[in-house]
């Protein structure tokens, strides 16, 4: 049981010293990354559903 709350406490010191070691980016460059992320999601979003559409028009033609 001791052995397992020192390794526990190991564990965590290190968590702790690599934490440290993180480079974090700076604000602007995350709002700019997730303003790309929003808009490359919602341009694919359109262009499945324009797809979908003509796929639907298609096979409505066969039947």
């Amino acid at each position: 049981m001791n052995e397992t709350v020192e390794a526990i406490k190991t564990y965590f010191k290190g968590v702790k010293t690599e934490w440290g070691k993180v480079s974090w980016p700076e604000k602007r460059q995350v709002v700019f990354e997730t303003i790309s992320v929003i808009v490359i999601v919602f341009v694919f979003t359109v262009a499945i559903y324009l797809i979908d559409l003509l796929f639907r028009g298609l096979l409505s033609l066969i039947k």
